[in-house]
């Protein structure tokens, strides 16, 4: 561009995603002159100057690049207008995934070598009925085990889509050690493969729901269905190129089931890593009753309100780190009362549509939620639930909730609806501070991922009841 127009006044400027920008000067012509294309990808500083694509100077999707078969070979695996129509946390993810799927494509040959073997292929003996017989009943226990899975497990994955995506690709390693031992002992090789079968087709389901939950949580643009796809190639690509190493491996592995079972072992070790540093890399603004306990101990100890970042960090990813109280939320109204007396003792003191009963010995709370409860309600009831919890271990609390412990802990509440009518007057103060620094921290408060079940109910409201 002339050292003269560069001077002149932008008429207008362009940019794609989040490239930097190129402004439009008018020539001496009257046409319009455009600068050349600047443009930033992944992060990387400096820019790449590319030559126009069409008459006007511009191409008609991103602008080209000097390395446009590079740009274009991304385009396939890489969502549309990324990395702004993905979620920050997309990238390392992504990566991790990839070499979690690598691993688990290699594993995946060793485990199906094995499986043939002990079915007889390559054995002139071996029964073709007997095989196919096997292979039948195998696939048939996986169909029972999906279903019955998906209908014992299938709301609760949605909540923890971290632990269960860890879940199952656990679950997947040790179906696939079945498979490997499965040919030495050839008397239980029917159930063990059965049973393997049966872990794939609960890692199938398990899998599955929590890639939705997590392509929901990455996909910022409404474009779920373009990271899905996405997704797929880039799993589609990673499994080739193990198929690849796979038929290069084999031949070697064959002849020697001692390396073949180090093989595996070292390949499991990788998997497993890469899918822990994949589930660590995730940062979910949404909080379920993991986060939320993070988030709300931190602020009654300190009076700070972790960010996501921090707190996703420190949720942990095995099962049995929780809070020690049992959080039930969406409860029936009938499991709580038997008669009006109850209904009464219930209803009185609160003015939030939901009702709460605190079991303490089994330190249990259960809340009924009425038909007008809203998302921060639903916030709100597990804080006070999770609040409850806290009375019952060790820690700092602020003032209020301090005198409440100490009364608890010496035994002279023991009308637990007495105690859940004065954290009520406590919350009263201390949940909209607490519902502030969310926002501010950059919790999305507007959804949840709290477990909640469908039951709803009405009773006599307080006229100073509120609704969130």
């Amino acid at each position: 561009m002339a050292d003269g127009a560069s001077l002149e006044a932008r008429l207008c400027s362009e940019q794609y995603g989040s490239g930097a920008a190129r402004g439009c000067c008018a020539a001496v012509d009257g046409s319009l002159q455009w600068e050349a294309w600047g443009w930033r990808w992944w992060g990387f500083s400096g820019a790449f100057t590319a030559k126009p694509e069409g008459p006007d100077g511009g191409g008609e999707g991103a602008p080209a690049t000097a390395s446009a078969p590079l740009s274009r070979l991304l385009a396939l695996f890489l969502p549309q207008g990324f990395p702004d129509s993905v979620s920050p946390d997309y990238l390392p993810y992504q990566l991790w995934d990839s070499v979690q799927a690598f691993a688990s494509s290699l594993s995946g040959s060793l485990a199906t070598h094995a499986v043939l073997l002990g079915l007889g292929v390559g054995d002139a003996k071996a029964s073709v009925s007997a095989a196919t017989a096997t292979w039948l009943v195998k696939d048939s226990t996986g169909m029972l085990g999906r279903i019955i899975f998906a209908w014992w497990k299938g709301s609760k994955l949605d909540c923890n889509a971290k632990h269960w995506r860890l879940f199952a690709d656990i679950l997947n390693d040790v179906a696939m050690f079945l498979e490997i031992m499965a040919p030495v002992y050839p008397i239980c090789f029917t159930m063990i493969v059965c049973i393997s079968n049966l872990a794939k087709c609960i890692v199938s389901v398990a899998g599955g729901a929590t890639r939705a939950a997590l392509t929901m949580h990455q996909a910022r643009r409404n474009n779920m269905a373009d990271v899905s796809a996405k997704d797929s190639s880039q799993e589609t690509l990673v499994n080739l190129a193990g198929l690849l190493v796979s038929l290069l491996m084999l031949p070697l592995v064959s002849g020697c089931p001692s390396f073949s079972l180090g093989c595996f072992f070292l390949f499991t070790a990788l998997h497993i890593y890469a899918n822990y540093r994949a589930v660590r890399a995730l940062v979910i603004e949404t909080l379920n009753e993991g986060r939320l306990w993070l988030v709300l101990k931190h602020f009654l100890q300190r009076g700070e309100v972790l960010g996501p970042t921090s707190a996703n960090r420190m949720e942990p990813l095995w099962t049995g780190f929780w809070p020690s109280v049992s959080l039930s939320l969406g409860v029936p109204l009938h499991r709580l009362i038997s008669s009006v007396s109850e209904l009464q003792q219930l209803v009185e003191g609160h003015q939030e549509p939901y009702l709460l009963r605190w079991n303490q010995s089994q330190n249990q709370v259960q809340v009924v939620l009425s038909q007008m409860a809203g998302p921060e309600t639903v916030l709100r009831a597990a804080t006070h639930g999770l609040v409850l919890g806290a009375l019952r271990r060790d820690g700092p609390l602020p003032r209020e909730l301090e005198e409440l412990r100490n009364r608890v802990q010496a035994g002279l509440a023991k009308e637990s609806w007495v105690i859940v009518r004065e954290t009520h007057h406590v919350l009263d103060k201390l949940f909209p501070k607490f519902l502030k620094g969310l926002q501010d921290a950059g919790w999305k408060t507007e959804k949840h991922q709290l477990e909640v079940d469908e039951w709803r109910a009405t009773w006599l409201l307080s006229p100073e009841k509120k609704f969130l």
